[in-house]
């Protein structure tokens, strides 16, 4: 199995709702991520793309559709999606068709169009239930996901400002970045716990907004990639895990799922101790206390502490464990499979020394990256080295 390398990155503005289709921002990104390699479409050997629900488009096999703007015709091509873990599980896919020796050099695009599902993106998710066991309860994810936060702080006794402090990190470290959807340097604790109550204990700025947008990545054999960059950021580990979709069967203060998928990832990675050689973590935070509770899921502190470590300060960019130093997805934008631009373009870019304000100041050296998806039960990891 080969050793896999970044050499380029790409991300588009991340917006409520864009004027540009899925296929135009495909192309800006893709323009973006191989122009930063120094590489032409001709140097691609194939091209992974990850998007989410059509509905979202509009466009049935709207992979098909999206091909032409990410430089995939007359390419080997492929779409994957597992909902929110997309933006991890597609350079996942690239990672294996280059790690094989499939590919040299390959392309993974991520698209999302969330503006264009009416009235709101939450209608794309009204038949993905059980039709017997959960839609006669008319389920809908915010309130899901209201239980899974109630459940979480009731177990670990976990006070609503500890969460909010989350929100408030991310949005500020969102000032710095180019693309940033909700970025807000003056925000506070109040303004999120004055906020508008959504599904308790769920409040307006406890949530990512939905956006359009993408992001791509160039993914390179290592041996190939010192034509194209003199210190190479490598691959180091993935990982991936599913827990049952029968939500109502398990306990979900803990993702255990994410856990799983993470010791997949540190044992390629050969991490023996994730608390002390992670210099920096970009878990996939769609609400303030998913980044928590990803944070445990990760292995990176015990269960219920990780909000004892955000209010320490050591959750911040110049803290001892930076968290989400791109601002994640509360502070930049939540178009489900572009986050990846967030959860692993974010690691090149750090690791690289390219993230410009938002660059974390300690020289790290190992990342890792998250996301999660379909029914509260995907994990998707990604392990990167300097």
């Amino acid at each position: 199995m080969r050793k896999v390398a970044v050499i380029g990155a790409g991300m588009t503005l991340f917006r409520r709702i864009l004027q540009e289709t899925g296929k135009e921002l495909s192309f800006l990104a893709t323009k973006m991520a191989m122009e930063d390699a120094g590489i032409e479409k001709k140097d691609l050997d194939m091209v992974i793309m990850g998007s989410a629900p059509d509905a979202f488009d509009g466009i049935h096999l709207k992979g098909e559709n999206l091909l032409d703007g990410a430089a995939a015709a007359n390419k080997p091509y492929v779409r994957v999606f597992n909902g929110g873990g997309t933006g991890v599980f597609a350079p996942i896919a690239g990672w294996w068709h280059v790690a094989s020796g499939v590919a040299d050099v390959a392309l993974v695009v991520c698209e999302e169009k969330m503006g264009s599902c009416f009235p709101h993106p939450q209608t794309a998710f009204r038949h993905i239930w059980d039709p017997f066991l959960d839609r006669p309860l008319n389920t809908n994810l915010v309130w899901l996901f209201a239980m899974e936060m109630n459940r979480y702080m009731t177990v670990h006794n976990i006070k609503k400002e500890d969460i909010a402090r989350v929100a408030v990190k991310n949005k500020r470290n969102a000032v710095g970045h180019p693309c940033a959807q909700l970025p807000d340097e003056n925000i506070t604790i109040d303004d999120v716990l004055n906020s508008e109550v959504v599904a308790w204990p769920v409040q307006r700025l406890d949530i990512s907004p939905p956006s359009d947008g993408a992001s791509a990545l160039i993914l390179c054999s290592e041996e190939k990639a010192k034509k194209y960059v003199e210190d190479p950021i490598t691959i180091a580990g993935v990982g991936w895990n599913i827990d049952s979709t029968m939500w109502t069967n398990r306990d979900l203060y803990f993702p255990r799922y994410v856990a799983n998928a993470a010791k997949m990832a540190y044992k390629m990675a050969g991490i023996d101790n994730p608390r002390k050689e992670i210099d920096f973590a970009e878990p996939y935070d769609p609400f303030d206390y998913k980044e928590l509770q990803h944070m445990e899921g990760l292995l990176l502190c015990d269960k219920g502490e990780a909000p004892i470590l955000t209010r320490e300060g050591v959750t911040q960019r110049d803290g001892n464990l930076p968290i989400c130093p791109s601002g994640g997805l509360l502070g930049v934008g939540n178009p489900i499979a572009a986050t990846m631009g967030q959860k692993v373009c974010e690691l090149y870019w750090q690791l690289a020394g390219k993230a410009g304000k938002r660059q974390i100041p300690t020289d790290p050296q190992i990342g890792v990256g998250q996301a999660w998806g379909d029914i509260m039960q995907m994990g998707t990891v990604i392990v990167m080295k300097r």
